[in-house]
């Protein structure tokens, strides 16, 4: 199953064939029948024969249209928080992909307390609650009821969707899209033969986006702009960072620190590091560790939301050890679910990843963020006071 997910793997990111034509061909043939249902699918929503529901507080979409990779949890963190430091009151809803609760739904935090870990929540939504303090966050694969779940309980003003540009069910007043500057579509088919969503024509439905990784990208600002010049288009990249150095043994601490680092790249320097990951790019975040460290002990990939077994992590430590690791490193998502159940005596290194806007970027983002909402202000007064009536005629409470 492993060779065969690698050899699926390798097509989906290759323009040609790779000499794996019968297999090829097979992928090529699902992306064709996948693509007809996509687009069928949205030109009933683009001709109203499919509705979307609005809540009654504003809503902004962060997504993409290719498979994992883009930077949309950092992208969630980081416009969650600005959100706050406007002044407004935003919530975050996620899907809960591979949580227990992804169909019925949950509170993943109030914004103070993390109430579900991530065999019900799914990685990525505890990862955002971990960092978010004092911004409630919830999943749920229904949106609308998510999120109306989310008016009821905590009254936000702003809720933000992560992951949620091919969910249209849910009306949105800011739709943006994150492009991997480093290949924008890669070999531009769909899932399964390529990596994308959607045709990328879906484009248009987008407000702005958001090249991430354009620091070392090699595709980026000038085709977007010829394409869609009448978008804006903002440039950014993936600054990673030590969150800490814990022990293997210890929980998920309520809140890891978000935007500075616990500890600073010098304290691992000279020592040799054994990594692991399952995350979309594995290769991509064990080269970055090499470069900043140098020559590492040993690494191995999973696939992206892995569910590690107690078996498994007691292999990558016999590894570790075997290749004479003085300490492990993973990314926060995978952390998320080991904390706690790593056994033997290696510290393990965790790596997070903050969203740095290039140039004058962020005050252009930001700016226009602050206008979308602006002219979104009016579109849900009506829907606010259908929800007051609901809370005063089943006399509903809401968390403080």
């Amino acid at each position: 199953m492993g060779r065969l997910r690698q050899k699926i793997e390798s097509i989906m990111q290759a323009d040609g064939v790779d000499g794996q034509v019968p297999l090829t061909i097979l992928l090529q043939t699902a992306a064709v029948l996948y693509g007809g249902a996509v687009k069928l699918r949205n030109s009933c929503y683009d001709a109203g024969i499919f509705s979307t529901r609005r809540l009654p507080c504003r809503v902004i979409s962060i997504g993409n249209i290719t498979a994992g990779g883009t930077g949309k949890t950092p992208m969630t963190i980081h416009l969650a928080q600005q959100l706050r430091q406007m002044g407004y009151r935003p919530a975050v809803l996620s899907r809960g992909f591979g949580g227990a609760a992804e169909s019925g739904g949950a509170v993943v935090s109030n914004g103070y307390e993390i109430l579900c870990g991530p065999e019900i929540a799914g990685d990525e939504p505890v990862l955002i609650a971990s960092k978010l303090k004092g911004i409630p966050v919830l999943v749920g694969s229904d949106r609308y009821r998510g999120g109306m779940r989310a008016v009821t309980e905590f009254d936000p003003d702003i809720l933000v969707l992560d992951d949620a540009f091919q969910h249209r069910r849910l009306y949105r007043d800011v739709d943006l899209v994150l492009l991997d500057a480093g290949g924008l579509f890669g070999n531009g088919n769909l899932i399964p033969r390529g990596v994308l969503r959607e045709p990328i024509s879906g484009l248009h439905r987008g407000d702005g986006f958001v090249l991430t990784r354009s620091r070392t990208g090699k595709a980026g600002m000038a085709e977007l702009m010829s394409n869609y010049s009448e978008k804006p288009v903002f440039r950014s990249d993936h600054e990673p960072y030590i969150a800490g150095i814990f022990d293997g043994a210890q929980p998920l601490g309520v809140h890891i620190p978000a935007d500075h680092p616990v500890t600073g790249w010098s304290e691992i320097a000279g020592k040799r590091l054994f990594v692991f990951s399952g995350i979309a790019r594995n290769r991509e975040f064990s080269g970055m560790m090499e470069r900043r460290v140098g020559t590492l002990a040993g690494c191995k990939g999973f696939p992206d939301h892995h569910p590690y077994t107690d078996g498994e992590l007691e292999q990558l430590i016999k590894l570790a050890e075997k290749q004479g690791a003085d300490l492990l490193a993973t990314t926060e998502k995978d952390y998320v679910r080991i904390a706690g159940r790593i056994p033997g005596s290696l510290p393990i290194v965790v790596i997070g990843v903050t969203i740095r806007f290039s140039g004058n970027d962020e005050s252009d983002f930001l700016q226009f963020i602050r206008r979308k909402l602006a002219l979104a202000r009016t579109g849900h007064d009506g829907e606010r006071r259908k929800t007051e009536a609901l809370y005063k005629k089943r006399n509903v409470p809401r968390r403080s």
